[in-house]
Parts: structure tokens; sequence; C-alpha cells
């Protein structure tokens, strides 16, 4: 593999990475996933290629670590944003009850 479709596969990776960061944000933990499987299909490729390894493409190797952390970061953020809806709507199901035996 060339050193441009190298560079290639790690521009598509580095894309998708924003991309599902934006999606976390938004809330669209669906599209995250799905884009989750084309970015493990290209780790899979990059990692075969060994490119990373070279001093020369460290910058870039720190670039895909900080979009991975801050994509985990976003995961995490909905998650407990879900938590937390899940909560009042249990809540709010406890006080229904409570008001439906009371009538």
């Amino acid at each position: 593999m060339s050193i441009d479709e190298q560079i290639h596969l790690l521009d598509k990776l580095h894309g998708l990475l924003e991309k599902q960061i934006e999606l976390a944000r938004q809330g669209n933990i669906n599209k995250v996933e799905v884009l989750s499987r084309q970015a493990g299909f290209l780790v899979g490729k990059i990692a075969q290629t060994g490119v990373l390894e070279l001093p020369e493409f460290k910058n870039q190797q720190g670039q895909l670590q900080k979009l991975y952390e801050d994509l985990c970061l976003a995961v995490t953020a909905q998650k407990a944003g879900t938590v937390e809806q899940l909560c009042r709507v249990r809540k709010g199901k406890k006080t229904i009850e409570v008001y439906r035996s009371n009538i």
C-alpha cells in the first residue's frame, strides 16, 4: 500500500471520528454505532499497514487519539443524559401509580 493510500485511510478515519463526535453530541447514537463499524474496519486496515508506527505519522496518531477520547466523552455524556431521563420517567410513572391508587 502506498503512502498516499495510507494517508487517505488516516484522513478517512479522522473524518469518521469527527462525524461520530458530532452525532453523539446530537444524541444520534444509532448513527454513531453504524459509523463505528466503518471506523473499526479502517482501524484494522491502518493497523495492518503499520503507518502509525512511523515517526512522521506521530502527529496524526496523536490527533486520532484525541478524537477517540473526545468521542468517548461525548458518548458518556449522552449515556448520563439518558440515565437522567430514565430516572425522570420512572419517577413520573410512580407518581401516576400513586394517583391511580388514590382515585
